[in-house]
This record gives C-alpha cells, structure tokens and sequence, in this order.
C-alpha cells in the first residue's frame, strides 16, 4: 500500500502542478486493492503522511522520482489535433475512385498510402470504392495474391463496393483499340523496339506510322490470330513527336505475349499495356477522381491523349509525392524467391515491409490510416517515418496494452532471509479496475533477473525488485532481503524487473532479424493474439505458445 501511495501520490502531484490531491491517491489505490477498503481508517493518516512528503518536493524532483520508480505513469502529453484530407474538387455527382495494384504479392506499406487515401475520400463523400485489379502483365503474377489483396484490404479496414480484374475484360480493349486504329490514332508497328525507340528520341515517325487505317486493322487481326510472334508488331497510340518529352512521344499501347496467363491460360496473346488499359477502365467505370504519386505524371498525359481521341471527359487529377521507405524489403520478386529458399517463412515474415508482416508484430490498421493521413495528399516528396507510425500506433495500443515483466538473458537469484514474498503489479498502471498481477513466492525464495541488470549491480549494493522488495546483493547470484520501505530509492537504489520460477520460457523476434530469449510472466499464456508492453522493454504481440512463448517486437 505504501509503495502504490508513493507511486500515485507522485502521479497526481506531476499532473496538478505540484501538488498531490489525498483524495485521487486513495481512490487509485483502493481500485487497485479493493480489500483495503474496509481498512480505510487505518490507512487514511498514511497516505495523508505520504502525499505530504510527495508535496514538500519541488516540481522537477517529484517528476524525477516518478520517472525512476513507475515511469509508465508519467503524464502523456496531449495530442494533436487530428488531421484530415483536404476536400475534393470539381464534384459533380457520385464520387468514384479505385485503387489498382498489380497481383504480384500482397499489399506493403507503400500500397496501403493509396488504398486508404482513396478509401477516405470514398467514405467522407458516401462516394464508390473500386478495387481493380490489374493483371495485363502475365509475367508478374503470383496467383494468391488476387486473394492476399483482399484480406490486405479487410485487415485495413478499406471498404470495397466492386472488384474489377483486367484479364477478365480483353475483348472490351480489343474493342477500343479497333476503334483508334479505325480512327488513325494508333498504328500496328513492325520495328524492332530498339529501333523505334531510337527514331522517337529523333523525333523521327517510323515507316509504319502513316499507313492507313485499313491497313493497319489488317496488321490487327494478325496479331490477334497469332501471326506475329512476341516484339514482332505491337500496336503504338499517336502523341506528338515534336513534344520535348521522348516519354510523351507515341507509346506502346498493346504487345505480344506467350506467355500464360494463370487466369485465362493462351486465350489470349495481346496484352494491353498500363497506360491503354487504364485509361479505357477509367472511362468506362466512371472515375471522378484519381488519386496517384506524382511519378505517374507522365502516365497521367499519355492517358489524356485517349481521352482526347474518344472525346472522353476527363477525371480529375491528384498527384501526391513520392515516399521513399527506409529499412524495408518490399519488391515482391526479391521475397518471393527468398520464400522459395525458406530464408523467409512467408509473406507475414516480420523482417518485411507487408501489411500481413506488420499485422503480425502488432501495427495496427489505425495506426497506419492516421499517419498516412497526418502525411497528406501534398505533392512534396517525404521518407518514410518509421518512428512516427510508430507514434501514433503506441497512443492506440497504450490503453490496450497489458503490463508484464520479460527479462532477457536470464540469472537466477536467490533471495536470502525471507521464507515468503508476494508480489502485487497492476496490469495496467493508469486503469486500476483492470486488475493486478499477484505472484506469490516461496521457500526458496528465487527470482530470474536479466543478465544485463546484475552486471550493472556491485556486492553490497541496494536494490528494489519492481513491485515486491528491497534486497542486497551479497553475490553475483545471492542476496539480502532487506524489507519494502520505497525511500531506499532516494538513496540511489536501482530497480529492476523479475520473474518468478514459474515463468515461461519466451523468444522475441525483431523486424532486424535479432531475437532476444529470456523468461516472461506465466500469465502471459492468455494473452495469446494480443499487443503487451513488456516492461522496460517494448511493446510486443504474443503470437503462439507451443514449447515456449513466441512473440514479435513491435517497437518501444
């Protein structure tokens, strides 16, 4: 009771200034120990005593104490007020918007800036949300991705009204690139890609560029009817060869490809490309608004062209910056062979940068939706801050988080002079109604402590195990009960976390590869799926317990 009025007394004394209320500290500690309720009298001059002593301290020196003995009761700083995105403009009607990633992998966090920013705006305008998928590149498909992207997008809480997939709808872009063919706004090019590509850095046509639209539909069914092998003839949509951008110039807006697609096997040997069939999908879906990083810009202007041509209104576009993202592996070739050699053990694997890898260590979706929102939809280029997701995902998990001791490196300590401890720990310091964590030890009297901490400690040393009591160090291994009176702690005395002998053996993976083994609270066991702050440690998920715990670092 002593130890909770000092620890609360300094809580309520940072938080008013100064000046602890007896009041507040009583009802803390009654809702901690409900069985002290009926000693109220008895222990009311205490703590009267007690919140007394924390008021004769100067401001920095009850802070000081505070920070050394329950530092997760510090007083958190308030928080900023949420941002939001700016509004859209140029609305007329029902908003609707689309995400499109490729299926070569799961969704990482680069996709999710997309996803959610579309989503967002789909939501504060009660507007459609469209998932395309575009799957026109048969070389970089990975077949259980069409599924992974939209457990990615539930788990994100995105909200998916339709789902569209590109290799479902050929014959429409089939039938619109007959049409710019028929219009001569396309041709049916024959060169070698590396010599086309040289003629339009010189701003030179190529010598089918001017052929007539019959001849051109010829060329056409010729390539539907598998006459032309892969790079053979392709069909090029018209732009100008004067513009002083080469990517401008003309572009390839369909291509052969042999090669099966894991959908519609060798239905088909034309592919359309992005920029082809991206702008008929907008088109024909209705996209008010498309949102996409600015390095699309030069797709943006290829695609206006066939608006232009079919006399299409445009979307409106937003073009956001680039992010580049540190200390993270998201290219989904690279880890899929990585997959294959097992020096990954999935897409969840928490060394990635996915979103299933981040669910895994205990990110939160939220978290990831307010700091992509907190970023903004700004043209300027950012980093991604790891450390600020990290931010905003503590203020989520802080409130969930049960508190227990982990303690790495382990060394058994044997505490002398005392036949019986009983340990008392709240499971959340700031929400008493939670509960405690009460461990009883006896005859022999022994504790693990980490490896880390005994260095630190000299023979004869004082020291206070957290939330059970003072001891000396009489050895490496050995030491002193010495009572509970918390004031050794103005004397210098350290404190450091235990566990009792009847704790579980645990590993914590990190996201750099690391893992730390040591031993954790046996209470731990019905945690399992949950975020837990280990103590001076971090926030972790508890994710299985087979022979031994296993857990995953989220960050500190």
């Amino acid at each position: 009771m002593i130890e909770s009025a000092r620890k609360y007394a300094l809580q309520n004394a940072v938080l008013h200034n100064g000046k602890a209320e007896i009041g507040s500290v009583i009802n803390k500690i009654v809702a901690e120990s409900s069985e002290l309720k009926q000693k109220i009298k008895e222990i009311v001059p205490e703590i009267k005593k007690i919140v007394s002593e924390v008021n004769k301290l100067s401001f920095a020196e009850q802070r000081k104490e505070l920070e050394k003995i329950a530092p997760e009761l510090l007083i958190k700083h308030k928080k900023k007020k949420e941002k939001q995105l700016p509004e859209l403009k140029n609305i007329s009607g029902r908003v609707v918007l689309r995400f499109a990633p490729g299926p070569s992998g799961p969704l990482h966090i680069g996709h999710s800036r997309a996803a959610i920013f579309n989503d967002e705006y789909a939501k504060k305008y009660d507007g459609k949300f469209i998932l395309r998928i575009e799957d026109t590149d048969p070389d970089r498909i990975d077949p259980d991705a069409y599924k992974m992207i939209h457990e990615d997008l539930k788990w994100l809480d995105v909200n998916v009204h339709e789902t569209v997939i590109q290799s479902d709808r050929f014959e429409t872009y089939y039938e619109y690139a007959k049409k710019l063919l028929e219009k001569g706004n396309a041709y049916v090019c024959r060169c070698r890609p590396e010599e086309w590509r040289k003629l339009k850095l010189g701003k030179k046509p190529c010598s089918h560029r001017n052929l007539e639209p019959e001849k051109n539909l010829e060329e056409w069914d010729k390539m539907l009817g598998n006459v032309y092998d892969e790079e053979e003839a392709s069909v090029v949509v018209k732009t100008d060869l004067n513009l002083p951008n080469p990517a401008l110039r003309d572009f390839v807006g369909l291509r052969i490809s042999k090669t099966p697609h894991p959908r519609t096997n060798d239905r088909y040997i034309v592919y359309p490309l992005m920029n082809f069939s991206v702008a008929v999908d907008d088109h024909l879906l209705g996209l008010t608004h498309v949102l996409r990083g600015k390095d699309h810009l030069n797709n943006t202007y290829r695609q206006q062209y066939i608006f232009d041509y079919f006399k299409w209104r445009k979307p409106e576009y937003i073009h956001y910056g680039r992010v580049r993202i540190e200390d993270a592996v998201l290219k989904t070739s690279k880890i899929r062979e990585e997959i294959k050699k097992q020096f990954y053990s999935g897409w969840d694997d928490v060394r990635l940068g996915t979103i299933r890898a981040l669910a895994k260590r205990g990110i939160s979706s939220e978290a990831i939706r307010k700091y992509w929102i907190d970023v903004g939809i700004k043209p300027v280029d950012i980093v991604f801050s790891w450390k600020n997701l990290y931010a905003f995902n503590k203020d989520i998990v802080d409130k969930k988080a049960n508190r227990y001791f982990f303690v790495w490196n382990p060394q058994l300590l044997n505490i002398t002079g005392v036949d019986r401890l009983e340990g008392h720990a709240p499971l959340h310091p700031d929400i008493p109604e939670r509960g405690i964590r009460k461990i009883i030890l006896e005859k022999p009297v022994n504790v693990f402590v980490s490896d880390d901490d005994l260095n630190k400690i000299n023979s004869g040393d004082k020291i206070r195990l957290k939330d059970l009591c003072n001891i000396q160090l009489a050895s490496k291994n050995t030491a002193k009960y010495i009572g509970q009176d918390i004031s050794i702690l103005k004397e210098g005395a350290g404190i450091i976390h235990w566990v009792s002998k009847k704790g579980i053996k645990t590993k914590v993976f990190f996201p750099d590869g690391s893992v730390k083994e040591g031993i954790a609270e046996e209470g731990l066991k019905k945690e399992i799926g949950s975020v837990v702050q280990f103590e001076r440690f971090g926030f972790v998920r508890i994710d299985r317990m087979n022979n031994e715990l296993v857990c995953y670092f989220a960050h500190k």
